[in-house]
């Protein structure tokens, strides 16, 4: 660098040094250009003087039980937000609304029970999403990421999941990387077009000898990709008692069908004859 370059170097490097320097940092966080980390802090609750030009925010192995929407907006250009092995859980509908710039997101080690489309549908640059390792989370609704079509990277394993609506990753164009393993996944024939999509797609399944089957107990720790083929075979020609009472109506209504048919045709041909036999008669008279 020349020496006329290098005086403005130097001042750009102190002025970047006193803006470090004067920027408010939360208690028992560490603060540098952009980037505020309280990890491991024991935090009870979500921490107050974040700059608002904060970008990195890491919350990571504290106690935060809520997060608070209201807050969260004041930093509208966060793009980067680590909570994993924290306490949130239940509702956090509408909690991200302020963040839409937000490109990557860790909810996992947490209590969240479900998630729905109120969940992440404000997050619509959101690329990478780590849910994985919340035991209770037992529902995703199927259009629960339907906003968020730059997914890239989806991790649900280590969860309470047992199914999962094909629909729900079928709309994400961008998706690259899914985590499923370790879950109660119950294959049956509702799961059955879930497991196709798995083989037929372009989507790469980490830890994939860990994605098996829960229940029923015939196919339970059966790899999932390796019992498409059997419930092919089972749900195409195995019959549930809604099916038998199905078809017994079906029966029924065609045999009550049939049988008034031929009643009608019955009482058509004896009005039939009798009009025949009375015009006969009256020729005979005529004639007579």
């Amino acid at each position: 660098m020349s020496s006329s370059g290098r005086p403005w170097s130097l001042s750009l490097m102190f002025l970047l040094e006193m803006a470090s320097e004067g920027i408010n940092c939360p208690s028992r966080c560490s603060c540098q250009y952009l980037e505020v980390n309280c990890t491991g802090q024991q935090l009870q609750e979500f921490p107050v003087d974040i700059p608002l030009d904060t970008r990195q925010l890491i919350l990571a192995a504290n106690n935060v039980s809520y997060l608070p929407a209201v807050e969260l907006s004041f930093l509208a250009d966060l793009v980067y937000l680590d909570c994993r092995k924290n306490l949130l859980g239940d509702d956090l509908d509408f909690t991200f609304i302020g963040v839409a710039k937000l490109v990557y997101l860790d909810l996992s080690f947490n209590n969240l029970t479900q998630v729905t489309f109120s969940t992440f549908s404000h997050l619509l640059s959101l690329v990478v999403l780590k849910i994985s390792d919340n035991p209770n989370l037992v529902a995703i609704e199927k259009d629960a990421f339907a906003n968020n079509t730059w997914l890239r990277h989806l991790d649900v394993s280590r969860t309470g999941l047992t199914f999962l609506d094909t629909s729900t990753v079928w709309d994400l164009p961008n998706l690259r990387l899914l985590g499923l393993s370790d879950n109660l996944w119950h294959c049956n024939c509702s799961f059955l077009d879930f497991i196709t999509w798995m083989m037929e797609s372009n989507v790469h399944f980490p830890d994939a000898d860990n994605i098996t089957c829960y229940s029923p107990a015939g196919l339970h720790a059966l790899r999932v990709p390796a019992v498409e083929a059997q419930l092919h075979f089972s749900c195409l020609t195995q019959l549930y008692k809604q099916d038998y009472v199905f078809l017994c109506l079906i029966g029924f209504c065609i045999f009550f069908a049939g049988t008034m048919v031929a009643c009608l045709a019955g009482v058509c041909v004896v009005v039939y004859k009798v009009h025949a036999s009375k015009g006969e008669k009256e020729e005979e008279e005529e004639e007579d």
